[in-house]
């Protein structure tokens, strides 16, 4: 059975910051892992994604602040989250697409598992 189970969410003031952990388990492979966001009324968000060849991508409105890594030893994915603003408030996803090998780890694909997410308050 696989799972994944986000923390290190929490509050912080503007300019503080946060490193989320996505704990993954019961998995053989996973080629793509993502973080998703979503704010109070408004469509989750895709903000970054890291591919089983560690390449990355981000959302613009994160780039240069936030970075997404994994440790494959630990089964683990992390998202740091630097300079937050008060706009990153939201509930933070981790998903993963179950599969050996994927070419396509973006966002806007299908994921196959989620977390069910923690809170990041970014007072300012």
């Amino acid at each position: 059975q696989v799972r994944l189970v986000e923390s290190g969410g929490g509050s912080v003031q503007s300019g503080g910051s946060l490193k989320l952990s996505c704990a993954a388990s019961g998995y053989t492979y996973r080629s793509c892992m993502g973080w998703f966001r979503q704010a109070p009324g408004k469509e989750r968000e895709g903000v970054a994604v890291i591919g089983s060849d560690g390449s990355t991508r981000y959302a613009d409105s994160v780039k240069g602040r936030f970075t997404i890594s994994q440790d494959n030893a630990k089964n683990t994915l992390y998202l740091q989250m630097n300079s937050l603003k008060p706009e990153d408030t939201a509930i933070y996803s981790c998903a993963a697409v179950r599969a050996w090998y994927t070419s396509i780890c973006r966002t806007d694909r299908t994921f196959d598992d989620w977390g069910q997410g923690t809170q990041v308050t970014v007072s300012s």
